[in-house]
This record gives C-alpha cells, sequence and structure tokens, in this order.
C-alpha cells in the first residue's frame, strides 16, 4: 500500500485510537520478545501507512488473554490523514481479532496513560456444568454458582467501595510501592442463559475505579467466587484488606473472563472519526 506524503508543514500529529481486542491469541498488549502482542499487530498495520512509527502509547496495558472493548492508544506520525482514513485505512489491515474503532486527533505527545480518569472492567462468569466451545477463553466456567451465591459474593465485594490500599490483591510482579485506589461499589448481576449452548446462565462482575494494580480485579473476582462457592468464609476480602497480605485473599481468576469495558479520558479531540 502506497502511504500518503507528509503533512506540508512537517509537524508530527498525534493520533488517539479506540482499540477493541480479543486478546486470547496475545501475550498482551504491550510489545515483547518472543511474543505476539496487540501492539505488533497494530504496528505492522499502522507502518502501512507511515513505517516511522515505531512506538504506542497505550491507556491499559492489558495481560496475556484479557479482551479489550474500548483500550485507548496514541502515536505520533508526520502523516496528516483525516481520523476516517485511520479507522477505514487499518480495517482491512489488522488481523480479525483486533479492530480500531474510532480516532482522534488530539494535542501533540498526549499519553492516555496519564490523561486516565475511570476504567470500567467487567469479568464473565459462565455457570455451566459442560464446556461451551464458543465460550472457552471468553469466560470463566464455574460450575455450582446460584443466585444465593451471587449475592453472597456481591456482599463480599461490598468493602471494597471507596479509597482503600490493595496490597492484598497485587500479584508479586507489581513493585508500585503506592497501593492505594479509589473504587466504585461493584456490581455482581445473575442473567438468565443467552448465547450459550446449554441456555447456561452467566454472572457479570463490574468493577470501576481510578486506577488499578497488576493482576487486582482478578484477585478480587477470584476470592469473591471462592466465597461464594463456600470454599472462603465471608468476611475474606475486608479481613485480606485490612491485613494487607495476598495469603490472606483468594485465587486469581484466569485471564480469559476479564475485559476493559469502559475508559474515561480527559483530553481535547481536535478530530473525531466518527463525529
Amino acid at each position: 500500500m502506497t502511504s500518503d506524503p507528509p503533512a506540508a508543514d512537517g509537524l508530527a500529529r498525534t493520533v488517539l485510537m479506540t482499540v477493541a481486542y480479543d486478546g486470547s491469541a496475545y501475550a498482551g498488549f504491550a510489545a515483547q520478545k518472543n511474543a505476539r502482542t496487540v501492539a505488533e499487530a497494530l504496528l505492522e498495520a499502522i507502518a502501512q501507512f507511515d513505517p516511522s512509527v515505531q512506538r504506542l502509547r497505550v491507556a491499559s496495558r492489558t495481560d496475556a488473554g484479557v479482551h479489550a472493548r474500548c483500550n485507548q492508544v496514541a502515536f505520533d506520525t508526520h502523516h496528516d490523514m483525516p481520523m476516517r482514513a485511520w479507522v477505514h485505512g487499518l480495517m482491512p489491515l489488522l488481523p480479525d481479532d483486533v479492530a480500531v474503532r474510532a480516532a482522534s486527533r488530539v494535542p501533540h505527545g498526549f499519553t492516555p496513560r496519564f490523561a486516565a480518569k475511570r476504567k470500567r472492567y467487567r469479568y464473565l462468569l459462565l455457570v455451566d456444568r459442560y464446556p461451551d466451545p464458543q465460550w472457552a477463553r471468553r469466560a470463566w466456567r464455574v460450575w455450582g454458582l446460584d443466585q444465593a451465591a451471587v449475592e453472597r459474593m456481591e456482599r463480599e465485594l461490598a468493602p471494597v467501595a471507596g479509597t482503600h490500599d490493595f496490597s492484598a490483591f497485587a500479584s508479586a510482579r507489581d513493585e508500585r510501592e503506592h497501593r492505594e485506589r479509589t473504587l466504585a461499589p461493584p456490581r455482581v448481576r445473575w442473567r438468565a442463559g443467552r448465547g450459550t449452548l446449554s441456555g447456561a446462565p452467566m454472572v457479570t462482575i463490574d468493577v470501576e475505579g481510578d486506577s488499578f494494580l497488576h493482576n487486582m480485579v482478578r484477585i478480587l473476582v477470584g476470592t469473591a467466587v471462592d466465597v461464594g462457592l463456600g470454599r472462603r468464609s465471608e468476611g475474606t476480602i475486608a479481613r485480606a484488606l485490612q491485613s494487607r497480605d495476598r495469603t490472606a485473599a483468594g485465587q486469581t481468576a484466569p485471564p480469559d473472563g476479564l475485559y476493559l469495558d469502559e475508559l474515561t479520558l480527559e483530553v481535547e479531540r481536535l478530530e473525531t472519526w466518527p463525529s
């Protein structure tokens, strides 16, 4: 493909894209050696227009197997293409499991990670005795949950609302010293089966906050499931918050059911497609 000519003024533009992906086939978003990532797929497509783009700035560096409906990805380019051209031009160059849903021109050098004000993650649980191939990498299959268990899970998660030190819900890989985060009250919902082979119900868990530690949502969900199934006693999460000890919390839920569902950025959008 022939790329458009550079901007006449020679100045770099910053493009901000809304990107959705199924993370099943990727070792996370960020570029890695000897592993296929979402960033690599995006850079390969962008290079068809501007080979000078070598680096992406992302709002959320999702882990291996984690999905996104609205991650925000910025890059600098000297090509003065309209935002519509970026969206429609990249579409046929990307694999089926990655899509650019929107694009905006934003102030030069904009970094979405520093402008993220709120993130909402959604976790999907499939309540089915037998495997459902359609949901194999898109939800965590947990057999044994019922509506009473879901009510226990919602009660269990309630204490995380507000500002707390979430050290007990961070993986050993997270080396950040500042562990305080502010969360909205989590929502746990039982949904009648739709789109599943056996009509099995789904449970959705929404966790929204200003930012998150590594594996924080997955450990919160895993602990809530442990309590819902009776493997841990009610009050485990509250006690773990107080202790700040990872061993006081429950299991880490697998990445399959985790989605970056909504992301709020503070940014001036100079041009947007779709408008």
